[in-house]
């Protein structure tokens, strides 16, 4: 094919034949008819057909597409389908005459056609987010669809093509012309200029074979795995197929994920790992490969300029032509020489080093050994209450060890807690890529290699061989573009003699560009390749240490019993928390909606401090006399009802529920107990046997002890009985095994529930029930426990106590444990002077670390913390606007099926069906792993894992719980 005829074939429309007109070739060559859907192409015309047993493709192009091409892409097809472990691909489907291809007359215009079967699955263009799994499967897929065609050779492959990376910078002359915005023509031109200097030297060793060349979301379907996540299997529309570049192939899928990374280059770095897993990749092709999917990025915006000129009509290109501009702004948002490094070390391939070894001293005067390098990370000592946030604060640490020791410098590799930026979706740029020196002003500062120098706004640069070395905060003693050698003095530190003075120092081989000064955790990998370590310059104590996340996790798995579980199959490491955030060991910030334990924010100063005071005075066990446990013992029996004066103090909360059930035993001299269905109390042997939730014990409901009796759990959302009328049934339920316990004559030792169903979502019991039940068990001689564990001590903010909620209900004990101690191990049980000394028939009861004066002052703390701050009320205010903004999702995605709870104890539940409520499990873990993704911790709860648990620090502001139901509408909106 001519230059001319490929210059012609773009000038062209879409073939005008109607839906209708389509019919009739179908109905007239196939014998074929059914309901006609027009599908999207850029230059053909295709139309699906449903028959209502089977569906088709049929393919309709110019005659300018020669035969012998089209033949090719059948026989690509019929060569794959004889390929294990090739993708699916649609079969080819005769004419009734037994024609593969079909010349067509439509109003006096002759056309080719050929009919395809339809290939079902889901496409990925049109999702606005992938996740990493998909991506990698698309990798794959590309691979695996090259590995079967390397064999394959046909005439109709040596054709000239505008997609044809080989032949990208001409194309794009020929179609840039249609581009009237003359500055963005410049910018898509000078572009393509770059990408074609970096592929030319490479050209010769790329590897050349046929390739389908069209590897994107359009051309490729999916299935959907058990989490929801859609896996790419198989592949379509053959029509762009040629012997090009192998890299070509994978360039071009590369490209088309571009407009799904959020503004990432390096969201493609999946897909090339995992193409190169199945279809190894040579150096010289893993080079090529970023400047080929920038070619392609300008093919893709000049050509659909082009063509949007020429068939203004053509929505299919319209609609694309903001995918593809994105694309290409994804492409050029970083350097060539950044994404080369990427991709390499995606691949385990290691790059050059730079060479220091005879590099002379940059302080001739400064033995590197005396300076001191300060901690600015995550973990430093320096840092608490949020002070990393004030302003200066690094330069002010850093000017102060200078002060102290003459030379302090911070540290390259570090990632900078300043740096970490609260309620953004993705990572701060945190890793630092230069170190800042405090010194002596005057101090002489030289040439570590020889090079030219030039500064300009009081920035220096000295450019050597193959690297730039930076300065800011140096008075230059040389002329502009002046040659130095090593050694030679460039200049001085800023400043007068016997002050402190600043010197900014970052390495780069980065030629004709500035670097950054700090980079995001997912690009530190390559950025340091391109920004050294200055160790040669400063001294060795200059590179941080880097985080061993996953060799501490190792260490984890290794050593910690198996049963304690971990959040997340890939956890961050944190190491640092404040308010309602926590910090992982990179800077990254997450907003923390889970944390009910630490009540009243993570990193609280006063508690810390008190906490501190009476460590270093005294703490004991509380059989010795002390005014805290006293003092906390009064203030925790003022806060419940009256009658219930007497408190044990515990070191959690399954120790409370199982001192609160040996007391309901102790009192009532029976042993059975009622306890509700999908309930959580705890690990220890009797709070666990009162404990049915399957999530946490799928065998909970087979290997209950005899004593325990479940009954029907009062979920007003699924359970048996529905709505606000539910009550009656569920009291029901409770009689009827009531009345058999009454039956064996046992007797009754009481009754055990959350007075607001937590475990299960925050979901508020029905009406009168907990007072109905009540009766019922105090009628038998029970007592009734109310497990405020989870849900109490001010977190529904409407209420202090969950049983408050429920009118006039009291029980007769409380536990309490999580909150009330802001992380600090920390329970108590309530209950009446009668019942605790019940327990005298037993014997003496004893904690050695429950009410110690450490755990009482720290309890304390937190109840004057709560008062002082108004954290119930900021629970109530800030839990009922969170709240309304989540039940308005509602109405925007179906897979919302409720919201429970009341202030900030809250429940989301996803369902897959409103109607039947299936729970929408797989798709709920999911979520919650793409909502880490975005900065932000959620866990699933409930006996199906389908709900997500809210339950914030009580600190939690406006601000956050927007930032909170923003990622989530994001999530749900585009995809998990």
């Amino acid at each position: 094919m001519t230059d001319e005829t490929l210059a012609y074939r773009a000038t062209l429309p879409r073939p005008d034949v109607t839906a209708a007109e389509a019919g009739d070739i179908l109905q007239s060559r196939y014998g074929l008819s059914g309901t006609i859907t027009e599908l999207g192409s850029q230059q053909d015309r295709n139309y699906r057909l449903d028959t209502g047993e089977q569906r088709y493709v049929l393919k309709i192009c110019h005659v300018t597409y020669e035969t012998l091409e089209l033949e090719a892409q059948n026989a690509a097809i019929h060569h794959i389908c004889t390929k294990e472990n090739a993708p699916r691909v649609p079969r080819v489907i005769p004419s009734t005459d037994g024609q593969d291809i079909v010349a067509v007359s439509v109003r006096d215009q002759t056309f080719q056609v050929r009919l395809l079967e339809y290939l079902e699955g889901e496409g990925l263009t049109h999702r606005k987010h992938l996740p990493k799994e998909s991506v990698s499967a698309l990798g794959g897929l590309c691979a695996r669809l090259a590995q079967s065609l390397a064999d394959f050779t046909h005439p109709g492959l040596d054709r000239s093509l505008q997609w044809d990376l080989r032949r990208a910078g001409p194309v794009a002359v020929q179609l840039l012309s249609a581009i009237t915005d003359s500055a963005a023509r410049d910018r898509i031109a000078k572009t393509m200029v770059a990408a074609v200097r970096r592929i030319q030297p490479l050209a010769p060793s790329l590897r050349l074979q046929a390739v389908h060349h069209d590897v994107t979301g359009d051309n490729v379907v999916s299935h959907r795995d058990s989490r929801g996540r859609l896996v790419p299997d198989g592949v379509i529309d053959f029509g762009d197929i040629i012997r090009g570049w192998l890299i070509g192939d994978l360039a071009v899928t590369c490209a088309s994920l571009l407009h799904q990374a959020d503004g990432d280059p390096l969201y493609i770095l999946p897909a090339v790992k995992a193409y190169h897993e199945v279809y190894p990749l040579t150096e010289e092709e893993l080079r090529a490969l970023w400047p080929l999917v920038v070619a392609r990025a300008v093919i893709l915006v000049a050509s659909s300029e082009q063509q949007i000129s020429i068939d203004p009509e053509n929505d299919y290109v319209r609609g694309n032509l903001e995918l593809e501009r994105l694309i290409f702004d994804t492409a050029v948002s970083v350097p060539f020489e950044l994404m080369e490094i990427a991709v390499l070390k995606a691949v385990g391939m290691e790059t050059a080093t730079l060479p220091t070894k005879d590099w002379r001293p940059l302080f001739p005067d400064i033995d590197p050994a005396t300076i001191s390098f300060v901690d600015l990370g995550v973990q430093s000592p320096h840092f608490a209450a949020g002070n990393w946030s004030q302003a200066d604060m690094d330069w002010r640490l850093l000017a102060r060890a200078a002060a102290e020791t003459g030379t302090a410098a911070t540290r390259y590799g570090e990632y900078r807690l300043s740096r970490s930026k609260l309620h953004s979706a993705t990572p701060s740029a945190t890793f630092a890529l230069h170190s800042d020196i405090c010194l002596a002003g005057g101090s002489t500062v030289a040439a570590p290699f020889a090079g030219r120098v030039s500064w300009k706004n009081h920035h220096f640069i000295l450019a050597g061989e193959g690297v730039n070395l930076h300065l800011d905060g140096i008075e230059p003693s040389l002329e502009d573009e002046a040659e130095v050698e090593p050694g030679q003095a460039l200049g001085t530190i800023s400043g007068e003699s016997g002050s402190l003075g600043g010197l900014r120092v970052q390495l780069s081989t980065l030629q004709g560009a500035e670097p950054p000064l700090f980079c995001g955790p997912q690009e530190a990998v390559a950025w340091s390749e391109l920004c050294p370590s200055p160790a040669a310059l400063l001294g060795a104590g200059v590179d941080a240490p880097k985080p061993a996340s996953a060799e501490l996790f190792a260490l984890r798995e290794a050593h910690l019993a198996g049963p304690q579980k971990n959040y997340y199959e890939t956890p961050p490491q944190m190491e640092r928390g404040w308010k309602e955030h926590m910090f992982d060991v990179e800077g990254r910030a997450y907003l923390d909606m889970l944390n009910n334990v630490t009540i009243l924010g993570h990193g609280h100063p006063r508690l810390a401090e008190a906490i501190s005071e009476q460590w270093l005075r005294l703490n004991t066990n509380s059989r010795f006399h002390y005014a805290a446990i006293a003092e906390f013992s009064e203030r925790l029996a003022s806060l419940a009802p009256e009658g219930l004066d007497a408190v044990f103090l515990v070191n959690s909360g399954s120790e409370a529920n199982d001192l609160a059930l040996r007391l309901a035993w102790a009192h009532t001299g029976a042993k059975p107990m009622l306890s509700l269905l999908e309930a959580y109390h705890g690990w220890s042997v009797a709070s666990d046997a009162v404990s049915t939730s399957i999530a946490d014990n799928p065998h909970a409901l087979t290997t209950r002890p005899d004593w325990v009796h479940a009954v029907l759990s009062p979920n007003t959302y699924r359970g048996a009985f529905r709505g606000s009328e539910s009550t009656t049934g569920y009291l029901e339920a409770v009689v009827e095994v009531l009345e058999a316990i009454d039956a064996k004559g046992e007797g009754l030792a009481g009754f055990i529930s959350e007075p607001v169903y937590g475990n299960a979502g925050g979901i508020s019991l029905p009406d009168g029930y907990l007072a109905a039940v009540y009766g019922q068990i105090r009628a038998r001689g029970g007592v009734c426990i109310a497990d405020e564990v989870q849900v109490g001590y001010g977190r529904l903010g409407h209420h202090f106590w969950g049983f408050e909620q429920q009118g006039g209900a009291v029980p007769d004990i409380i536990t309490i444990a999580k909150g009330m101690g802001d992380g600090h191990p920390l329970g108590a049980v309530i209950t009446t002077r009668a019942i605790a000394g019940s327990l005298e028939k037993e014997g003496h009861f004893f904690s050695s670390t429950g009410g110690s004066p450490v755990s009482c002052v720290a309890g304390m703390t937190v109840l004057d913390i709560m008062a002082d701050e108004r954290l119930q009320e900021n629970a109530r205010d800030v839990g009922d606007h969170l709240k309304g903004r989540l039940v308005a999702l509602i109405e925007r995605h179906p897979i919302v099926g409720a919201v429970h709870g009341m202030g900030l104890y809250l429940g989301l539940e996803l369902v897959r069906d409103r109607t039947t409520l299936e729970p929408a499990t797989q798709e709920t873990a999911a979520i919650c792993g793409r909502l880490l993704d975005l900065g932000v911790l959620v866990q699933p709860t409930g006996d199906h894992l389908n709900v997500l648990k809210i339950k914030p620090p009580l600190c939690l502001t406006v601000d956050s719980a927007d930032f909170f139901v923003d990622m989530l509408e994001k999530v749900l909106s585009e995809g998990w």
